[in-house]
């Protein structure tokens, strides 16, 4: 008897647990941004390492040149795009200027339509803190007023310094 009801008890608590809920909090960041950080980082590790190269001009702000390989990423949308039409979503790469990272390439648009480039990630956000660390950030922010489920990761030359960020998110509903 002691042990049929002990036996009773295990499925019990067994099967209680296995339908307990999981917070995203917990389980880490939602597998639609997650494949798609990997997607970004995978079609821009097939052009090459990254490194910033010179001065560039991206919506009238001069920035150092984000390349990888000898692919400069500047004003260049095809990586951000394919990631886009892959996965859906937005996807961005930014380079570090000074203190700030600039959007240098999206398909985050603004409110009139145009791609975002130029662009900061916002210094006072959620993201930037765990890029000031060296660190990726996984969670709810919002982008020029709107809310969205992103990931950022930074982007590290050969050297291991922080050079840029990688970013891809999907607007709320």
């Amino acid at each position: 008897m002691k042990n049929s009801m002990l036996a009773l008890v295990s499925l019990v608590f067994t099967v209680g647990v296995a339908i307990l809920p999981v917070s995203h909090a917990s389980a880490g960041p939602p597998e639609d941004v997650k494949s798609a950080m990997e997607l970004l980082k995978s079609k821009t590790a097939k052009l090459g390492l990254p490194s910033v190269r010179g001065q560039d001009t991206v919506a009238g702000k001069a920035v150092p040149g984000l390349y990888f390989g000898d692919t400069k990423l500047n004003n260049n949308f095809t990586v951000v795009d394919e990631v886009q039409k892959e996965m859906g979503g937005t996807a961005t790469l930014f380079v570090k200027s000074g203190d700030e990272y600039v959007r240098v390439a999206t398909n985050v648009k603004k409110d009139d339509g145009s791609r975002a480039i130029g662009t900061v990630l916002d210094p006072k956000g959620k993201a930037i803190a765990s890029i000031s660390k060296g660190e990726s950030f996984f969670g709810d922010v919002d982008i020029l007023g709107k809310p969205y489920t992103t990931g950022y990761e930074p982007i590290r030359d050969s050297a291991n310094q922080v050079v840029g960020v990688y970013y891809v998110g999907y607007l709320k509903q």
